[in-house]
Order: C-alpha cells, then structure tokens, then sequence
C-alpha cells in the first residue's frame, strides 16, 4: 500500500534520516518508537503529505486514502461537535445538497413528458444510489456510535469546540478520522488525553481495523495490544522488527549484542591495519601496497551500535527545607461544575512524606482535586496546607503554556533567579538541550522536547511539595524511567496523577482511587493496591470498572429486574412495529423505481405530479424510519446489556 524507498532529511547541516526504506502492507499495524526528537512525528508528517524529505520517494498505491492524527490540531472556531465530526462526510453532504438541488427541480417542473426531465429522474435515481452505497442515510449513527467510544455524551453533541480542552478537541480529530475510515491511519500519540475507558475502547477498534496503521506511542501496553511490528529510528536509520514492542525489546538487545561483537572485530581489523599502513607508507617497493590499505580505510563503512542510551536525561528535583508534619488538611470538601457533583464531602489529611498515586478514569475529579489544592479552582469546604509548604506543580498542559516564540535558553533564563541564570545551559544541558539546541524556537521543538523543557523550568522552583498530573505524556520510554529514578530520589512530599502503572509503581505508598464518584484511599504501592483488588494490572482494574458499570452490592432487585424485562418487551415491540412498516415501505418504492426504470415510461406516469410527490415522501418515512430504528436499537442493546450484569 506504501513504499518509502531511500528518504534523507536534513535539518540545518544535520541528517535527521540517511536513506531509509521500507514497506507497509494491507493489515500491518506498525510501532513507530523512537528517542524523543528521533524523527517519530516527522517521518508522520512525511508520510501523510508525501513531501518534506530531501532525496528519495514514497510511492502509494493508486487511490489509497491516508488519514492523519497530529499532536497539532487547527479548529474552525464556531462548530459543535457533531458539526466538525459530520465535516469527515464532505462527500455525502456535497451528495446531500446535490440531491436537495435536483429534487426541487423536479418539483417546479412541469414538462413531465420531456427527455431532460426524464434526464434529471435519472440523474436523481444515480445520485440516490451513491447516497445508499456511502451510508448517507445513516452516517449520523457512526458518527455517534464512535462519540461514545471514544468518551463523549449526548448532551456534548451541540456543544461548540472552543468550549473542550485540547485534549478532548484532540479526541474530535480522531473521531473524524475513524470515520473516513482511511486505507492507512497515520496516529501520533492517540492515547496522550484518553482515559482509559477510550484507550480500551481504542485498542478494540484498530485491532480490527482492516487497513494499514502506523502509530507513534509511549505507552508500552497499547503498543503491545494494538501492534504486530515495530520500526526502531535510531542513528537515522531505521530498523524494521516484525514483532510487537515486547519481543522487539529482546530482538534489540539481540541486535545491539551483534553490532557490538562485529565492532569489535572491525576495530581489530581497523588497527591491524592501520599498523600495515605504518609499517610500510615509506618503504618505496611497499607504497603501492600501502595505499591500497588507505583507500580500503576510507570506503570501510563503520559498525555503530545504536544503544540508544549514550544520552539520557540527568536532574534531580531542587528541595526546599521540610514542611510542616500536616502538609494538607481537607474536610467536608465539596465541588461542582453546574449541576455535576465531582468531589462531594471529602475528608483527606496528607503528612509530610506521603507518596501518593491519583488513580481512576479521566473525569472522576482527579485533576480538579489537584487544581483545588494548587488553588486554581474554587471549591466549598476546608483545604488547609500545613506550615512552609512550597509546592511545585505541573499540570497536563504544562508544555503547552510555554512561550513558542521564545527560545530554549530564553524559557529557562526567564525563569530563573540571578544565582540561577549563569547555570542555565548546564542545566539545559543535562535535559539533553545543547549547542544550538537552546537556540531553538518552542515552537519546532517535538511535543516531548516541550515536555522535557517544562520539567527543566519547573526545576528552578524549589519545593517540599511536588504534585505532577500526567507529567509522562509525550515522554519517550527512556526518558520516563529517568523521571521515575529522579522522583523515587526525592525526599519531599509527592502527589502524582497517571494511569501508567509501570510509572507508578515503587513510587507511591498511598494510592486513592477515583471511581463511581467516590474516593477511597488504600495504604501500600501500586502492587498492594492491585493485589486488594485481585487483579494484575491497572489496566484491568479500569477496565473492571468500564466492564461493571454497576457495583456488586447494588445488583438489580427483583422489582427492578421486572421493570426492566418490561422495558426490554416494549424497546423488543417498537424494533418489530418499525421493520415490518420498512419492509412495506422497501416494496412500495421497488414498484416507484421499476416504474422510473422504464425505458418507455406510460403517458399517465409522466403527467402523474402524485405519483413523484408519493415518492419523494416514501423515500422521506424510510430515512425517518431507519433513524427512529438506530435510536430504540441503541437504547434495546443497552438494556440488554444491563440485564446480563
């Protein structure tokens, strides 16, 4: 479906990819991993616009469609949601106007028995059968049915973009492009601003996917589940693995042994000679000889062994002198957005010392507990921090509120003290930002080049308290470990947000779960938490609670089982009544059609203005009808559903 033959690419006098090939075929589901700034999102990019590159080609199959998730997003300001979803269907609505056009055509016309007229019946049975072929009559069913997927309700359909974060503006994107349901899917970093409820519902829907995907993610378990092949960027180059990102793992080591075994050897063969070459360069009957071994020098191309590992980040977390014994102190906590209740009534005491984890599904109030202590919400109740408490937080968006006309070394200089700005670049330097690198704008840095930075500036505020949501999204795997190892050295207090149980785990020694509106606190790390739960992983504690939407304890009753079977009865009732009425309605207007489809239509249906008019509304009841069909069925599978829990 896509070949990518020899491609190099230059930034500044520097190769980001030397000739780099290879080939995605119909059902690869392709790993793009990578350090951050490796070329993961470029070579995205590239791939989707079939430009960008200095020498070589990428060549696609003839109309093959390419749809493409960027971590840069451009919104029409004004739309709702289910406007800019509906914009994935530009050709069933150009089909729709088309069709609107021609039907009011028909109606004003009068010449029923003239050939443009039987022309424009034509053009009107042509246009409605490509509105059938594409799903015209019930798009609006995908596109609801992938909303819920991937997080949204009902009442979010009207409601404009500019009202959604960037993250949930993110998951419109990634809904119109699973609507088009392109020949290959381009994503770069999907998971990033999904709960994990999405990232489960995700994973089903690209395994089975029929097409070609390529995906560029940090999270090690969606690679696993959603990957059968991995593409390693390294040392511009590339290395092709037809294995999911664990096995990849072993194949690498495997790799990297090989490389530093055939290194070896090459270095040995480099100094042997390299010795003839002494040994011989000034003897007049041994020049010839000795030149030879130059040149063969020279064209040897040399083993590198991607390690990958050469340059890591190195910090540790600037800490303030100790807090108080109580850092924070919170009673009868209670907040609300309108009408939704997030954290109602919660009486929490944090001491000096605590390591605890924020676990549980995107909107159960973990970020809005965060943003009440960091006082960037307004909230009822008592939140009380406890004596020299100096807090350093970074919130989900914190990339994003860097100055993207600024550059690297003026980010930091900016925010550092006098004792503090002479050390900028050294500090820059340990998060793997040097020489020209701090001259770089924000703005053309990677999305884990801006997350690095922003954990960089937030090292010149000291503190004894540090509160980090989601601080690994857009951090490569490498780098997360890093983080992990300057986190588990920090002596103050820590609160961490994050659905990576990998992250999490011997970082924490409280966890508190968010779930069904309520929040409870277990003592002991991610692993003990997991155990009281007898499940193995975070995954399928969340998944658990996507699963069972019902707690145990709170099973239907016998009353509420009758009801619902009566319900179930009534939903059952209506489908029947509706497809017994579009059974009739799929006769009446077979008979309309085999009569347009004459070629030599009688006198009578040609001056018959009824019979059109019949026809138009026939056509009208059967898209009400199958809209009305979708609606019950939806809520039928629902009941069905709750009655087998």
């Amino acid at each position: 479906m896509l070949a990518v033959q020899d491609i190099t690419v230059q930034f500044g006098g520097e190769s980001l990819f030397q000739g780099i090939s290879f080939l995605v075929n119909r059902g690869d589901r392709v790993g793009l991993v990578g350090k951050n700034g490796a070329g993961k999102s470029t070579l995205l990019k590239i791939l989707h616009s079939g430009k960008g590159f200095d020498s070589g080609s990428i060549n696609a199959q003839k109309n093959v469609s390419v749809g493409y998730l960027s971590q840069d997003l451009d919104f029409e300001k004004g739309c709702t949601v289910m406007e800019e979803a509906e914009k994935a269907f530009v050709r069933i609505k150009e089909i729709h106007s088309t069709l609107d056009c021609l039907q009011n055509e028909m109606v004003s016309r009068e010449d029923y028995e003239s050939e443009s007229y039987l022309e424009l019946i034509n053009q009107v049975s042509e246009v409605e059968h490509e509105l059938q072929v594409l799903g015209g009559y019930s798009y609006h069913a995908q596109i609801e049915k992938i909303l819920f997927g991937l997080g949204f309700v009902a009442d979010d359909f009207q409601m404009l973009t500019d009202t959604f974060s960037g993250g949930w503006r993110m998951r419109i994107e990634l809904a119109k492009i699973l609507l088009v349901n392109p020949d290959i899917l381009l994503l770069d970093e999907p998971t990033n601003h999904l709960d994990i409820e999405s990232i489960l519902w995700l994973e089903g829907f690209l395994k089975t996917f029929s097409g070609a995907l390529i995906l560029v993610s940090h999270d090690k378990t969606f690679l696993d589940q959603v990957c059968n092949r991995t593409i390693e960027i390294a040392n511009h180059k590339i290395y092709d693995y037809k294995a999911p990102y664990s096995k990849y793992l072993h194949l690498r080591v495997e790799r990297i042994e090989q490389q530093a075994a055939m290194k070896k050897n090459q270095d040995k063969e480099i100094k042997q000679t390299q010795e003839l070459i002494d040994k011989f360069r000034y003897k007049a009957s041994k020049a010839a000889f000795a030149q030879n071994l130059i040149k063969k020098l020279e064209q040897m191309e040399r083993v590198e062994v991607d390690t990958n590992t050469s340059h890591k980040i190195n910090f540790a977390f600037s800490e303030a002198s100790h807090s108080g014994k109580v850092v924070l102190e919170i009673a009868g906590l209670h907040k609300a957005y309108d009408d939704k209740v997030v954290i109602e009534s919660l009486d929490l005491q944090i001491d000096r010392g605590d390591r605890i984890a924020f676990v549980g599904q995107n909107g159960q109030g973990k970020t809005t507990l965060v943003k009440c202590i960091t006082k960037d919400q307004d909230y009822q109740g008592l939140l009380k921090l406890g004596h020299n408490v100096q807090l350093s937080y970074f919130a989900q968006n914190q990339a994003e509120l860097l100055d993207l006309n600024a550059s690297v070394l003026q980010i930091i200089e900016d925010a550092a003290d006098d004792t503090q700005r002479p050390k900028a670049r050294d500090l820059l330097g340990s998060f793997l930002f040097s020489g020209e690198d701090v001259d770089k704008k924000v703005k053309v840095l990677s999305g884990g080049e801006r997350s690095r930075l922003a954990l960089c500036k937030m090292l010149l505020k000291p503190s004894n308290v540090l509160i980090l949501d989601e601080p690994t999204n857009h951090l490569d795997i490498a780098s997360k470990e890093v983080l992990k190892q300057a986190m588990m050295k920090y002596s103050g207090t820590l609160i961490l947000v994050s659905h990576d149980r990998d992250f999490l785990d011997g970082l924490c020694t409280k966890v508190l779960e968010f779930r069904d509106g309520h929040i409870k606190t277990f003592l002991g790390e991610i692993k003990d938490y997991l155990a009281s739960r007898q499940l193995e992983s975070m995954r399928e504690v969340e998944k658990k609670t996507v699963e069972s939407k019902m707690p145990a304890d709170k099973q239907l009753d016998k009353e509420d089982r009758k009801d619902l079977e009566k319900q179930i009865k009534k939903l059952r009732n209506q489908l029947s009544k509706i497809e017994k009425r579009v059974e009739v309605l799929e006769r009446e207007i077979e008979t309309c059609d085999a009569k347009l489809a004459d070629p030599e239509p009688s006198a009578s249906l040609l001056s018959d203005a009824d019979f059109f008019t019949n026809y138009e509304a026939l056509k009208k009841e059967m898209e009400t009808q199958m809209e009305d069909w979708e609606e019950v069925q939806l809520q039928y599978d629902d009941l069905i559903e709750k009655r087998t829990k």
